[in-house]
């Protein structure tokens, strides 16, 4: 851990007592609004296909439920499509399930249910049909159980979108340190490239940078035309055996850039209190790598000692 002058002023004399201020300062949570639902999302979702929601309305309450579905499905062929989203399902996207069709005997084949097409033919129609009765997704039709399927897709899509939040908290990560480069850069003569891959690199600054595998895109690379940053940031709000393994990943990615290009600079910007339950491996790291900071620090305005 390199002491600065924007650190040594803030009191920080040796990498000991830096790491046990940054280890103090790691921020409990990071939630921006959007962390809660993406509504945006959830809308767009409904409304392409809204028009085949308001088709299976017809359904609502009526008795000869198998009748009137396999009579509806028949004229609208098309409206199968639906039906994934009226289930809380694997991804936003699945339009295939698979499921056991016989618990005494797990050597059959599962039972296969494709809705991307159609349900051209009879058998697609008595499929969609078994699937909505097995599922349990018929009690959504019986009389006074819901008013309008439209409403209904809606609390589906923003039950999904808020089991992404597991995710979510590097967006954010990503989204504030973002915002702390776009000040710094317009105030200096540089710039920075999010997401910058060797190939994005090249192109923006003729600078030559090796990765270490070829899927490798730095959250972002920072550039005044001489000199070039490399920078990852993440926040872990929960604990586990992964940090151990994250801070070992970014000391070898540190010692990586440091023999093939030493007059490249990294810093690594991490937070959360997932950390408290690593902070042997977090001290390892922190030992190691010249420029490993938090969001305190970041907002300390310790950029300026790098360029």
């Amino acid at each position: 851990m390199k002491i600065t002058p924007k650190i040594s002023k803030s009191g920080l004399a040796d990498s000991s007592q830096a790491f046990e201020e940054f280890y103090s300062t790691l921020r409990p949570s990071l939630k921006l609004w959007e962390y809660f639902v993406n509504w945006e999302k959830v809308f767009r979702n409904t409304k392409e296909i809204e028009i085949q929601l308001n088709i299976w309305n017809f359904l609502l309450g009526k008795e000869k439920f198998d009748q009137e579905f396999l009579s509806l499905l028949a004229k609208h062929p098309e409206i199968v499509n639906a039906i994934p989203s009226l289930v809380v399902r694997d991804g936003s996207a699945s339009e295939l399930f698979s499921v056991v069709e016989d618990l005494q005997d797990l050597t059959k084949p599962d039972l296969i249910f494709d809705f991307s097409r159609p349900a051209s033919t009879v058998q697609d129609r008595e499929l969609a049909l078994r699937f909505v009765k097995e599922s349990g997704l018929v009690k959504l039709f019986a009389r006074d159980k819901i008013k309008n399927l439209v409403d209904y897709v809606i609390g589906v899509e923003a039950g999904l979108d808020s089991n992404g939040r597991k995710n979510r908290s590097g967006d954010c990560m990503q989204r504030v340190v973002e915002m702390y480069l776009r000040k710094f850069c317009e105030n200096r003569n540089c710039d920075y490239i999010p997401q910058a891959t060797s190939v994005k690199i090249k192109s923006k600054w003729n600078v030559d940078v090796p990765v270490d595998k070829s899927s490798r895109a730095f959250d972002f690379a920072i550039s005044d035309g001489k000199k070039l940053i490399l920078m990852e940031v993440n926040f872990y709000g929960g604990g586990g055996s992964k940090l151990k393994a994250t801070a070992g990943e970014f000391k070898e990615l540190y010692d990586f850039l440091k023999q093939e290009t030493p007059r490249t600079d990294f810093v690594w910007i991490t937070d959360g209190k997932g950390w408290l339950t690593a902070r042997k491996p977090l001290e390892s790291a922190f030992e190691r790598v010249d420029y490993l900071w938090n969001l305190a620090w970041l907002s300390r305005g310790y950029l300026e000692d790098l360029i």
